[in-house]
């Protein structure tokens, strides 16, 4: 029986959100004209900010801005590796290293769980030593490019709970597992966070922070 050491991503184990630097990242180096479309970004944020597209949608849209209707992973690769890169060097809470190393010395088996794309979650997780990675998966097409559009759900609030269960079962864990440790910043984990056995607020929002001191859940400051 494994135990689990289930961790967020974007300012839990990061000291800053990756998504949009990703896709900057991927303008600056491969086509600088892209950032263009800047002020289509901005616009594309105040719309989901008056909640008229959906966090999904919004990330659809601005990756097609910036990065492209669709990619070739031979082009993509070194843009992903080079950013998980300058991400480890530049971006990790001070507190994360160690709580990672200490799971992983207790044994438990290290899984990402981020609303991030998969395809430079994985990146970052290879070289923090996790096992595994849920996220935010891609659309692959026939000309094996990767489209701008979502492979399913957006790995946020509910659906990444979801998607934990998902990956539970595909890895026949089911009724197998032991104890789950579930670190995250944001209270729209609320739902991972009541299902987990111990709960782990890291640099907890306002939201979090009264949820998590009412629950009695623990609360770590990894700054």
């Amino acid at each position: 029986m494994s135990d689990l050491a289930i961790y967020d991503m974007d300012r839990t184990i990061t000291r800053h959100g990756t998504y949009t630097p990703f896709l900057l990242h991927c303008a600056l180096r491969r086509a600088p004209w892209r950032l263009l479309f800047l002020p289509l970004v901005a616009l594309s944020m105040l719309t989901y900010a008056l909640r008229l597209i959906d966090r999904g949608r919004l990330k659809e849209i601005n990756h097609s801005l910036l990065l492209g209707a669709k990619i070739h992973p031979r082009h993509l690769t070194p843009l992903v590796e080079s950013f998980a890169e300058k991400q480890v060097q530049s971006n990790l809470r001070r507190g994360a290293l160690p709580a990672i190393a200490r799971d992983k010395a207790e044994g438990r088996r290290l899984v990402l769980a981020t609303a991030s794309y998969r395809l430079y979650a994985e990146a970052i997780a290879q070289r923090l030593g996790f096992d595994d990675v849920i996220g935010t998966g891609s659309v692959i097409g026939l000309d094996e490019r990767v489209h701008a559009k979502i492979d399913g759900e957006n790995a946020y609030g509910p659906a990444k709970l979801r998607m934990i269960a998902s990956w539970v079962e595909a890895s026949g864990l089911t009724g197998k597992h032991g104890h789950v440790r579930f670190y995250s910043d944001h209270v729209s984990d609320r739902p991972a966070f009541e299902w987990s056995d111990e709960p782990v607020a890291v640099n907890p929002d306002r939201k979090l922070r009264r949820l998590a001191t009412e629950r009695g859940w623990a609360i770590e400051d990894w700054s």
